[in-house]
């Protein structure tokens, strides 16, 4: 057998056992995401997809589209775009994920009404012909970017409850606009908002406060360029 027979033997085996449908880390215009699949980070840390909270135990299952652990067998989520508006996936509708040509991501409920159940807002595309993709990184941040790799928009900028290392929580002083704030989730199996809170209020000296709804529970010292490291409780 000549080296070019071998050669070709030996090419087909490995197409052969390449595992076919292998997790992707973006979304790009025409290709969406449906329940069931998922994107998974470059590095195999996160994965994006729709999920059902563990142990709900509504029918038919309320979905919603969140950002999780992919190397931890538990369920753990760290963001969630829809917290309020979940998805009913049954035989008659099945909610879609898709990245538009304007660099916008829209998540409607599939049953052919059109209706748009979350979508970012993004107004910082490039008019004109581009391919923009949506992106998961291994940090966990889901980014869309321009064809020229620019960051149009992140999750990170949109925090739930859930703060992971390379987020930052902006307070806006001259306005007064601390509205930048970690959310807990209503229950273990309601994602929606909960009572507690936590974030800078720019009534003060830039301070991190806990709130439990309106009533702070728990405050750090003022924040003076340096590390901050005393705190005070409410009771």
């Amino acid at each position: 057998m000549d080296w070019l027979a071998l050669t070709c033997r030996a090419a087909v085996l490995i197409l052969l056992f390449l595992p076919f449908g292998a997790p992707d880390d973006r979304l790009v215009p025409g290709k969406p995401l449906s329940p069931g699949s998922t994107i998974v980070s470059d590095g195999g840390a996160f994965a994006l997809g729709f999920f059902s909270p563990n142990n709900s135990t509504s029918t038919p299952a309320k979905l919603y589209l969140g950002i999780w652990y992919n190397d931890i067998p538990e369920l753990t989520v760290v963001w969630v775009a829809n917290r309020e508006t979940p998805v009913i996936n049954s035989s008659s509708s099945s909610p879609v994920l898709s990245l538009t040509n304007s660099s916008n991501l829209i998540l409607s409920n599939g049953d052919g009404s059109g209706r748009v159940l979350w979508t970012t807002t993004n107004l910082s595309a490039t008019p004109g012909p581009s391919t923009p993709a949506a992106v998961l990184l291994n940090t966990g941040n889901l980014v869309i970017r321009s064809s020229n790799g620019t960051t149009l928009w992140q999750s990170f900028d949109h925090h739930t409850d859930t703060y992971l290392p390379g987020m930052k929580l902006r307070v806006k002083y001259n306005t007064r606009d601390g509205r930048e704030r970690l959310v807990s989730w209503k229950g273990p199996n309601d994602p929606s908002p909960g009572r507690f809170s936590y974030g800078i209020d720019p009534t003060t000296c830039l301070q991190m406060f806990l709130w439990d709804g309106a009533h702070p529970v728990f405050r750090t010292a003022p924040w003076t360029g340096y590390l901050v490291t005393s705190e005070r409780r409410y009771q």
